[in-house]
């Protein structure tokens, strides 16, 4: 009986018509044995591991996704470009988006939702595998709770379309559903808490401003009035006009009385009217003096008055003037409050998904064999030039 060539006998076959092999056939723990063991360890082995995981154990993974966008009332642009090329109406805002963003990313998202602990009793069911569930291999923390939430629950935000794709992963649809639905409510509570907010804020401060507008008019006023009382004046620039036109008067009465004095005195000296022409003119002459005291006299004068008078007069009027700009700026103020600032305007629900995004079993097993075969042969190579390199 011939015995075969080792590389026929791989192939199965022989060199003559009828040849008998004469080893029997090998046992399978012989074949195991036979096995390379670093070909074992590095990728037989991790395929094993991978099939029973995601053939049999791993749980599957539903996704529910939302989309929406934050709009607010666009605010104006004063340069004289952006009048021409911009127009009004509703655009992103992008600070309330990033604010929502962050917000679905932090510990007080996850706290608002999980106030009935519905999100642990959903990610830590006893039903999910071990490696799978929250607090399964570990402990079951708050801190271990958000690293785990972090995992599960995705925000992105799109920079040229201002949507905000919300994703949550669960192990059954309906879980993936309410925390997707919860969340997106809480973030709509965030928005309308921040326009809140910042309404409250300027009314508060258009109020404050008026208030204190109101006090200072009001006290210019009492001031004014105080000073007219004191003084006894109206407004001391119109009577100081009409003490100029009294004294006009009182001095065309003077000059007529001297000149008629004159003339009696010149043509009939003797006449019976000169001793009353000259009590007239030596009164009109006291009554004009006291008039010009009065203007311009002393410190009870008009004049010593209107200078004081001037400055508490332009306090009254600047006064009003602010208080007149306070009340505009309230006004515009809570013409403001009245309008929505910002708010979430939804493009996709929360949706319900019929079947299981992850885990990708056949991928996932293929993908193992692969990267276990490319790390059997580097470190194959890396022996084989070691051994060489001893030789």
């Amino acid at each position: 009986m011939t015995r075969m060539d080792p590389i026929a006998e791989q192939l199965g076959l022989g060199h003559g018509p009828a040849t008998v092999a004469e080893d029997p056939p090998r046992s399978l723990l012989a074949r195991l044995r036979a096995i390379n063991p670093l070909f074992a360890g590095m990728v037989i082995a991790p395929t094993v591991i991978a099939s029973l995981y995601f053939g049999l154990l791993a749980n599957d993974v539903y996704v529910s996704e939302s989309r929406f966008i934050v709009r607010s009332p666009e605010k104006p642009n004063l340069s004289p470009l952006g009048m021409v090329l911009g127009g009004s109406g509703l655009v992103g805002a992008s600070e309330e988006s990033e604010a929502v963003t962050e917000f679905l990313g932090s510990r007080q998202a996850l706290q608002t939702v999980n106030q009935d602990d519905y999100i642990t009793r959903a990610w830590g069911n006893s039903s999910i595998f071990l490696m799978d569930r929250f607090g399964g291999l570990g402990s079951d923390t708050g801190e271990d709770l958000f690293e785990y939430y972090l995992g599960k629950v995705t925000a992105e935000d799109s920079t040229t379309t201002m949507v905000t794709v919300l994703t949550v992963k669960s192990f059954d649809p309906q879980s993936a559903q309410v925390i997707n639905r919860r969340l997106l409510e809480q973030s709509e509570v965030l928005v309308n808490e921040l326009s809140d907010r910042a309404r409250r804020d300027a009314i508060a401060f258009a109020e404050a401003e008026l208030g204190r507008a109101r006090q200072e008019a009001q006290s210019a006023a009492v001031a004014l009035a105080a000073f007219r009382d004191r003084e006894g004046v109206i407004d001391p620039e119109l009577q100081a006009s009409a003490g100029l036109q009294m004294i006009g008067k009182l001095q065309d009465q003077l000059i007529a009385a001297q000149t008629q004095l004159l003339q009696m005195q010149t043509y009939t000296p003797q006449a019976s009217q000169i001793p009353y022409l000259r009590t007239q003119i030596r009164n009109l002459e006291r009554e004009i003096a006291d008039q010009t005291a009065q203007l311009a006299g002393g410190r009870g004068s008009l004049s010593a008055a209107s200078a004081r008078y001037q400055e508490l007069a332009l306090a009254s009027e600047y006064a009003e003037k602010r208080l007149a700009i306070a009340l505009s700026a309230y006004q515009d103020a809570q013409a403001e409050a009245r309008r929505k600032q910002a708010y979430v305007e939804r493009i996709s629900n929360p949706s319900l998904p019929d079947d299981a995004a992850y885990p990708r079993r056949l991928r996932s097993i293929l993908a193992t064999f692969v990267l276990g075969l490319l790390a059997w042969g580097v470190a194959s190579m890396l022996l084989v030039g070691i051994r060489e390199h001893k030789d």
